[in-house]
């Protein structure tokens, strides 16, 4: 169970749950602290250092306030902080408080198979498994297979790749190299490589190329 109440700040500490989700894998499911607008500035960089997990994840998702007369304002402010704090990853609108509003529950599609929002109603139930096939959708869609070679010294990305249950083979070379092929959303493969410090030429060969970062990112100091 995880503690609600309608104050601020009820909860600053994100909870975290690990569960298994069919034809994807292990999944932690994050609930970090509610967004708040007008926030006293000795406050600000503390709330956002409790949103560092979006920062790790692989989809966000948004819950809305349906019923709220300032709801488009509060869409504004969320996603002006998670612009701020560089969270990049696909974002998937949940409407909640349908049992309020009068929306249908429902998902609303940017294109095919692309969920972009899902109306549903958390206190009532409503919607619920819409909002299980949405998130499964977005998912699935972003998974990519790719083909991996660690050398021995890169045992820590393998233990990583398990624990994600990412990787559908694996065999070892004459020489002593691990080849892994794994399904797995690009962004997420890149992160784990990059912070862990490993070149990703000699892990994924000609598909390094895919993760190249533009120029503009590279900043030249005097």
């Amino acid at each position: 169970d995880v503690y609600a109440a309608d104050q601020l700040f009820a909860t600053l500490d994100p909870t975290l749950r690990r569960l298994d989700w069919d034809g994807i894998g292990t999944v932690v499911l994050a609930d970090t602290v509610g967004f708040v607008r007008d926030l006293q500035h000795d406050l600000v960089e503390s709330f956002k250092a409790t949103l560092e997990e979006t920062l790790e994840a692989t989809l966000l998702l948004h819950v809305i306030d349906s019923h709220s007369p300032d709801m488009h304002e509060q869409i504004e402010a969320v996603e002006g902080v998670l612009k701020e704090i560089g969270a990049d990853a696909p974002v998937l609108r949940v409407y909640n408080k349908i049992d309020l509003s009068g929306d249908e529950a429902k998902i609303i599609y940017a294109e095919p198979h692309l969920p972009d929002r899902v109306y549903v109603s958390a206190h009532s139930g409503q919607g619920l498994d819409f909002l299980k096939q949405a998130v499964q959708e977005c998912l699935m869609g972003q998974l990519q297979n790719f083909e991996l070679i660690l050398k021995p010294a890169y045992g820590k990305l393998r233990t990583q790749l398990y624990a994600l249950n990412v990787i559908q083979s694996e065999h070892y070379d004459d020489e002593g190299n691990l080849h892994l092929k794994v399904s797995i959303a690009p962004h997420k493969l890149e992160q784990l490589i990059r912070q862990a410090h490993l070149p990703l030429q000699d892990i994924l060969g000609e598909r390094a190329n895919q993760f190249k970062r533009p120029l503009e990112e590279f900043e030249i100091k005097s």
